[in-house]
């Protein structure tokens, strides 16, 4: 199984070390599954843990050695040039879709805009990721 992580799992990951997101990243850690990853989501993920807020919770380096993994450990492939066949009612998450479509991935995330489509992508929460991985054989 492949799987994109929004980059709002990641940084749940970073601020709650015992969260189901976290437990995400362990299992992706252990070979549960494939993580695909691209520049662009890297770039969202950077640009995040910079935020004032997530600066005072998040280490500068921490952040860093995670990009670091992430970009030697997942499979990197280039960012999609072309739109989604299904859109997001939040036209940032658009390149995740896109993403997930050609890496032929499930989506992780925590935004209710990419839950909401659920009906028409393969897009989990975490906690509903974590039981699909359980139930795999």
């Amino acid at each position: 199984m492949r799987a994109v992580l929004d980059p709002n799992v990641i940084i749940s990951a970073l601020l709650a070390p015992g969260g189901t997101p976290a437990r995400v990243i362990r299992a992706w850690l252990d070979g549960a599954f494939e993580l695909v990853a691209s520049d662009a989501l890297l770039a969202e993920f950077q640009r995040a843990t910079a935020y004032p807020k997530l600066r005072k919770r998040i280490e500068a380096a921490e952040a860093q050695e995670l990009v670091e993994l992430l970009r030697r450990e997942a499979q990197m492939i280039d960012d999609p040039t072309d739109p989604p066949s299904t859109r997001s009612p939040d036209p940032g998450d658009d390149y995740l879709i896109a993403l997930a479509a050609v890496a032929q991935a499930a989506i992780v995330s925590g935004d209710r805009h990419l839950l909401g489509l659920a009906e028409h992508l393969p897009v989990y929460s975490p906690a509903e990721f974590l039981m699909l991985l359980a139930q795999a054989p």
